[in-house]
């Protein structure tokens, strides 16, 4: 298993925790998303490699924010 952390910028509730969890989650391999819209932080956990940055900030980008990959 491996996790990818991320910085995650408009999110300003609960709710947008939920969508940003529901699309990331959808993605083949991934097994768990961690979201905060406190912190903007978002950790996925998936199976095997790294997860797939260009499919994790494609599925942030359709719940309606803008993601990076936190280094």
């Amino acid at each position: 298993m491996a996790t990818s952390n991320y910085t995650v910028t408009g999110m300003t509730c609960g709710n947008c925790e939920n969508h940003v969890r529901s699309e990331v989650a959808a993605i083949d391999g991934v097994t768990g998303v961690e979201v905060s819209h406190r912190t903007g932080a978002l950790a996925v956990t998936t199976t095997g490699e790294a997860a797939d940055d260009t499919a994790v900030l494609a599925a942030v980008a359709e719940a309606g924010y803008t993601a990076v990959r936190a280094s």
